[in-house]
């Protein structure tokens, strides 16, 4: 076992864990990302997030079809938009830093928006 990975695997699923309760913080880009340290690191652990019953699902429909759930689109794409927003009109942020901010969002939102919202 690879004990960086296991501690990263653990970390992001309490952040993740913590996600489902406070709706700012993403619960599913945790996950993913705890189910791919513990994959390097403990093949029990790896299982136990893949099969779970609450979080599993959502993990097994983006490894088989790279499904994004409606619900995890709107909340993504309106977060990326909020934040935005924050950064423009209420922080000191220069506008060539806010011009690299505004492409990367604008790549991660045409990412979002171009999988599937349920599986066909």
């Amino acid at each position: 076992m690879k004990p960086l990975y296991f501690l990263l695997g653990w970390l992001f699923f309490a952040l993740g864990a913590v996600g489902v309760v406070i709706p700012v913080l993403p619960t599913t880009p945790f996950m993913l990302l705890a189910l791919w340290a513990f994959s390097k690191s403990s093949d029990k652990f790896h299982a136990w997030l893949y099969s779970h019953s609450f979080f599993g699902p959502p993990l097994q429909q983006w490894q088989e079809h790279q499904v994004i759930p409606l619900v995890a689109k709107v909340m993504a794409i309106t977060m990326m938009l909020g934040s935005f927003t924050y950064l423009a009109f209420f922080s000191t942020v220069p506008v060539s830093i806010l011009i690299i901010i505004a492409l990367v969002m604008l790549g991660g939102a045409l990412f979002i928006l171009t999988k599937p919202s349920k599986v066909v």
